[in-house]
């Protein structure tokens, strides 16, 4: 059902969101000097680590009930309105070039559809219907999860994702701003990244936004470190699709194995230009197919791959 608070309860509500506080000592920021307004924004950007290390436990927690359902086939599956549904998108849109993951494997929901990308659509974060009825387009099973964004913590398209996908049996996690918030509350897992009041009041693209950003990349990065999709701090899995990205195969394998340009050119030839594969015909001294063969009774582990060659 879409939200039908009244004006004035809803002007409370915000009142007493650490979020939207407003702060009288930067009630004169605007007559500032332009540096001056950049240290002050900088300062305030350097709180944002410390509060994300504060729950460094609780996205941990998740992290690792995360990666088991996506070792068994799931799907990570983010959901929010405006800045909070952008994050999402864009965390989601980065894995497979940088992971190789198929598109389908990490999505972005954001209220409103595609169009709110780049527009703001009005309404579409009130309604908890149009959260059930984006997620049902997935189907989704119990071995997905689901994580609702929301700096306020009560954004209806967010809390609505994650009570649909809680009733589905998908693993769920809250990802707010703000203490005590009904998304985190509604969550198998939440996370409260309490960064305080903004420095323009309410415009919680900034602290909050940045914490977001963190966090999510924290539950993606470590997720695929977990499934195998690195070896040590090198991108294996890295998808090149550019002169760029295969100039970054190339020194990936090099780094991972100290062997020659000669030798790198022959086994990213031998492997279609897979990196982890090209690393362990070097490594294991096995030809291409050996290679994917191993890595595919590894679960793409490459340690493991290696560790069963031997």
């Amino acid at each position: 059902m879409t939200s039908t608070s009244h004006p004035r309860d809803l002007r409370t509500e915000l009142e007493s969101l650490t979020t939207e506080a407003f702060r009288p000592e930067l009630a004169d920021i605007d007559r500032l000097p332009t540096l001056d307004i950049a240290r002050l924004m900088n300062g305030e950007d350097a709180t944002v680590a410390g509060a994300v290390a504060a729950r460094l436990p609780q996205i941990a927690a998740a992290i690792d009930a995360v990666a088991e359902r996506m070792a068994r086939g799931g799907r990570l599956v983010y959901a929010g309105a405006g800045t909070a549904g952008r994050l999402g998108i864009l965390d989601a849109s980065e894995c497979p070039p940088t992971f190789n993951t198929d598109p389908s494997r990490v999505v972005g929901l954001i209220a409103g559809g595609p169009d709110a990308v780049v527009t703001s659509v009005e309404g579409a974060e009130d309604s908890r219907d149009l959260a059930r009825t984006d997620l049902d387009t997935l189907a989704p099973t119990p071995d997905d999860t689901v994580v609702g964004i929301s700096a306020s913590g009560r954004t209806p398209y967010a809390i609505g994702a994650v009570e649909h996908a809680r009733a589905r049996g998908c693993l769920t996690v809250g990802l707010a701003c703000n203490p005590g918030s009904p998304l985190a509350a509604a969550a198998d897992h939440g996370i409260e990244i309490v960064v305080g009041p903004e420095l323009l009041t309410g415009s919680t693209r900034l602290k909050s936004g940045t914490a977001q950003k963190l966090v999510l990349n924290m539950i993606s990065t470590i997720t695929m470190i977990r499934l195998g999709k690195t070896y040590g701090n090198l991108m294996v899995d890295v998808r090149a699709s550019n002169d760029k990205l295969r100039a970054r195969s190339h020194r990936i394998v090099a780094l991972a194995t100290g062997a020659e340009d000669k030798e790198i050119e022959e086994a990213l030839t031998a492997t279609d230009g897979e990196v982890k594969n090209a690393i362990l015909t070097i490594l294991a001294g096995v030809d291409g197919p050996t290679a994917a063969r191993l890595l595919a009774e590894s679960d793409g582990h490459l340690r493991a791959a290696l560790a069963a060659s031997g």
